[in-house]
């Protein structure tokens, strides 16, 4: 292996509907349009078979034999104990030995959950990672998290979420003074019941910009640029966030099939319509980072395509130079002293 490694991201080739086509491309891309350095993790005679037409492997791609195929209906706990060698915890000990930056899957989301956290650790104070989630508002895009690595979770989890979440959205996004909401069913204080009170206490002294109770609306609003939930809420609203994308989509194109009048419109205002489809394509942002983890991970769209794929690898890339995780774990003692100070179970 290179001397330069750290500047390799691990990609879990087998990962996704479309692997190892989607996520070969997606590699060749980024490395040759991005200038990133790939290791493609699966197994070595499948991964050289999809990269037949190549005599020799381009520059800063290099392949890393993973036999154990983690298949989307396999158990978290079968990846863990009978497919030690799957590329799943291949990618996480590259990262945990320092020859990857970061790791990319599109695969099993639970069993990369399990990878990530059993190869990797949690950083000290984190007791749950988050999965952290873009969705397009007015002036860019609200983290949003977690989106389903925890279905239940406490106040003191929402606690960390917000940590992480604010300073991933400002070293990573570019976020100036984030803007961190709890979602709700009412903006009022008093709203949520005991716990939702209690998990407003809390976040106050969370040390982030804390602005309060939001509800479903400013998910897309622009009025706020984080938002922490429990897994369950936060995978509804990534759901019918991608669903209605792409039911809008899906509507302006047969429409603008039925009429010419429409058709007419919409082809004088394909820029802007483009623009639209940018914002809501999750393939724009590629994945979601695991946040909490003791590496940067990104777990992607099962039905990633190459594009989607490029980008993950160009946003791990981000978010391992970013230095996240040292600020993470920097901020995350003070965090736990308010937590255990006001009994934020």
């Amino acid at each position: 292996m290179p001397a330069d490694e750290r500047r390799f991201i691990a990609l879990d080739a087998t990962g996704g509907d479309d692997a190892p086509a989607a996520t070969v491309n997606g590699a060749l891309e980024a490395v040759q349009s991005l200038g990133l350095s790939v290791y493609l993790v699966g197994p070595a005679r499948r991964v050289r078979r999809e990269l037949g037409r190549f005599r020799f492997l381009p520059d800063g791609l290099e392949i890393v034999d993973a036999p154990d195929v983690v298949e989307m209906d396999d158990s978290p706990l079968v990846v863990l104990r009978q497919k030690k060698r799957s590329p799943l915890n291949v990618c996480a000990e590259l990262v945990r030995d320092g020859q990857a930056a970061a790791m990319v899957t599109a695969g099993n989301t639970g069993a990369a959950w399990v990878a990530a956290r059993s190869v990797l650790g949690m950083i000290e104070g984190v007791e749950r990672p988050a999965l952290a989630a873009l969705l397009p508002q007015r002036n860019g895009h609200t983290l949003v998290l977690d989106v389903g690595a925890n279905v239940d979770c406490r106040p003191r989890h929402l606690m960390q979420f917000a940590v992480m979440g604010a300073l991933y959205a400002e070293h990573v996004l570019g976020v100036t003074d984030p803007r961190v909401g709890l979602m709700s069913v009412g903006e009022e204080e008093g709203k949520g019941g005991k716990r939702g009170r209690e998990q407003f206490r809390i976040l106050s002294g969370a040390g982030v910009r804390f602005v309060g109770n939001v509800e479903g609306r400013d998910v897309f609003s622009g009025e706020v640029d984080v938002i922490v939930c429990d897994g369950f809420t936060g995978n509804v609203i990534l759901k019918v966030a991608e669903g209605l994308g792409e039911m809008i989509l899906t509507t302006l194109r047969e429409e603008a099939r039925r009429s010419p009048v429409y058709g007419a419109g919409l082809l004088m205002a394909k820029g802007a319509f483009r623009s639209l489809k940018r914002r809501v394509d999750y393939s724009e942002y590629g994945g979601a980072p695991l946040l909490g983890v003791g590496g940067p991970c990104l777990i992607g769209h099962g039905r990633s395509s190459s594009k989607a794929i490029r980008n993950a690898l160009r946003s791990a890339q981000m978010y391992a130079k970013s230095q996240v995780l040292k600020r993470i774990e920097a901020k995350m003692p003070a965090t736990v002293e308010v937590a255990e100070g006001g009994g934020g179970s």
